[in-house]
């Protein structure tokens, strides 16, 4: 029982620190969520189950299915199994949440108020787990049908958007609880600016990437329905709309190299440049390469660190990320914030 205790403290008694690991672990299942789903897709293995919530009318567990092989039939079955360990972690990223309840410090020694934004930011995942759920089965029980799956990706997209909000909340407060520290220079009210816009372009290329895939070769077997659209055109839209979200990287990076930015704000703007150009690369190769399926798989789960990474800059240039924890000779230990801003 002790040992259960301490495993379950960082959930019972949390702090800004645990709630940031845990909001951590959540970013973390959610992409590996979207990676394997890209792989049930491209691999043909979405009707590996036909069926929704069992694999199939007759079993419950993977079996061998008309028309699919045994293989198609684990791949998507064992991406439904992933779900059990993402229930979990949303749920204890959900109960942290709620449980945290920073000193009064009108009262010190007694609980102050539960901070709702928190409670909310962690409702998503268990809420977002659901919903999936549901959408997973229309998905399924529509044979693949191109809107269902986009709107299935996007969803999970907007998960991991408020995984990482909860991240960046709570790295803040766990930040400014460090040893001597003092706040750093504030980034430049146009730069946050072109970073939110930055945010909104990437959600636009996203959504355009799911078009692209339910419109090609590789949004399912040659039954699964498709986007009637023309498949080069929606792929230049596409490249089109990564070429613009490369040149508001470069500004943004740019900007804060020549601005008294936070350092960890120019570190994070430069990953992100990194990240977004190595995706591009794989973009135009998986392209010139006739859409191989692993290609394609990296260029999805690409997509999905891009995500994070833009994500992860937009809320350091934020009012809570611009104080940068750096030493200050003669500064007084302080106390973690309680996350109410």
């Amino acid at each position: 029982m002790p040992a259960i205790t301490q495993w379950l403290a960082p959930v019972l008694s949390p702090t800004p620190r645990s709630l940031r690991r845990l909001a951590l672990a959540a970013v973390i299942a959610d992409t590996v969520i979207m990676s394997t789903g890209a792989a049930v897709r491209l691999s043909a293995s979405g009707l590996g189950c036909p069926d929704w919530p069992q694999c199939s009318a007759a079993d419950i567990v993977a079996s061998k299915n008309a028309g699919q092989t045994l293989l198609n039939t684990w791949i998507e079955f064992g991406n439904r199994l992933l779900n059990l360990p993402l229930v979990v972690i949303a749920a204890l990223v959900f109960i942290a949440a709620w449980r945290y309840r920073p000193e009064d410090p009108a009262e010190p020694g007694h609980p102050g108020r539960r901070r709702r934004h928190l409670v909310w930011l962690a409702a998503t995942q268990p809420a977002g787990v659901v919903a999936q759920a549901a959408i997973g089965g229309i998905v399924v029980l529509t044979k693949l049908n191109p809107a269902a799956v986009s709107v299935h990706f996007v969803v999970s997209a907007s998960i991991v958007a408020a995984a990482v909000a909860l991240h960046a909340r709570c790295e803040a407060a766990d930040q400014a609880g460090q040893d001597a520290v003092a706040p750093g220079p504030p980034v430049r009210p146009e730069l946050r600016v072109l970073t939110a816009v930055l945010a909104a372009v990437t959600g636009v290329m996203l959504a355009a990437g799911t078009v692209v895939t339910g419109t090609g070769p590789l949004a399912g077997n040659a039954a699964a329905p498709r986007y009637k659209l023309p498949l080069e055109g929606v792929t230049q839209l596409h490249a089109d709309i990564g070429w613009l979200l490369g040149g508001l990287a470069v500004a943004i990076v740019i900007g804060l190299r020549m601005s008294p930015a936070p350092p960890r704000a120019v570190r994070a703007g430069v990953i992100m440049l990194a990240v977004l150009v190595s995706q591009g690369v794989v973009g135009y190769v998986q392209y010139f390469a006739h859409l191989p399926a692993g290609l394609v798989w990296v260029h999805v789960t690409g997509s999905v660190l891009v995500w994070i990474a833009v994500l992860r800059l937009f809320f350091l240039m934020g009012r809570r990320a611009a104080a940068v924890p750096g030493p200050v000779a003669a500064a007084p230990r302080r106390q973690p914030e309680p996350l109410d801003r």
